[in-house]
């Protein structure tokens, strides 16, 4: 069921988008699930709904992110109050931290946060991500980074997560966990499990206990701008892959848990 800021059905194109969006941020959920990126009932990924409020659609505390299912989503305001009627409530953690990024970034579509072992294990780490392969340098010199805080239930902290995000698209928060962002929830989760890959890799390639190899920094930039799309010093390009990749990711809901959209 969809619902505007005052509780009444939402009609129109609105009806459509939310419903969309509905669809889609439960598939990335069951996708989390699938990758084991989960954390027990906790963490969120969340969406933005159409229209000049900042309403967001959240799962409700409790579930676990394989029961998430498009009905399930309940709908929040920037105040942190469920418009959505039930018996569920909002994890108040969870609303500070994404109420503060989406109210900051009119591209934050979708934000999506982890806690998984290997995110927390480079989140630990004082250098942060390293341009050690192909998948990190993605998000070479675009990572935020914040400092831990505790555990996020105080508004003040809100101001800071923002500053430290800037205008990247992934922030690493310290002893903590991973965040992204997305015009899209395809593109989060796309970006989650591409910087989780990286993490992996990260905590392998140190626990090796070899000399590390990194590309030199103009190498770093330009992969970097050829994930972005800037093909100017290339002879091919391909600006349809994250398309495909969401499109097969859809598929693998579809065959996995196809009650996703219930």
């Amino acid at each position: 069921m969809t619902v505007t800021e005052l509780g009444k059905p939402a009609t129109g194109d609105h009806a459509a988008e939310e419903a969309r969006l509905r669809r889609e941020l439960a598939a990335v959920y069951r996708l989390i699930a699938h990758f084991k990126m989960t954390d027990l009932i906790y963490n969120h990924i969340s969406v933005r709904l159409p229209g000049p409020e900042h309403r967001f659609l959240l799962n409700p505390y409790g579930l676990l992110y394989e029961e998430i299912t498009a009905s399930s989503l309940v709908i929040v305001g920037l105040d942190g109050q469920l418009i959505t009627d039930g018996p569920w409530r909002v994890n108040p953690a969870g609303f500070v931290i994404h109420s503060a990024i989406h109210e900051a970034r009119e591209d934050a579509l979708c934000v999506l946060h982890t806690h998984t072992k290997a995110g927390c294990a480079v989140a630990a780490q004082e250098h942060g991500l390293l341009p050690l392969n192909q998948m990190s340098l993605e998000f070479y010199n675009r990572v935020g980074y914040h400092d831990y805080e505790g555990i996020a239930l105080s508004n003040a902290e809100k101001k800071r997560l923002v500053a430290d995000l800037g205008d990247k698209p992934v922030m690493i928060l310290r002893n903590h966990g991973l965040l992204t962002i997305g015009t899209t929830p395809g593109q989060a989760f796309r970006r989650m499990f591409y910087l989780e890959r990286a993490c992996q890799i990260q905590a392998d390639a140190l626990a090796g206990g070899a000399a590390l190899v990194t590309p030199p920094p103009e190498v770093c930039e330009r992969t970097a701008r050829q994930f972005e799309g800037d093909h100017s010093d290339d002879d091919f390009g391909d600006a349809t892959a994250p398309d495909l990749v969401w499109d097969a990711m859809l598929r693998l809901v579809e065959r996995i848990a196809p009650d996703y959209k219930d």
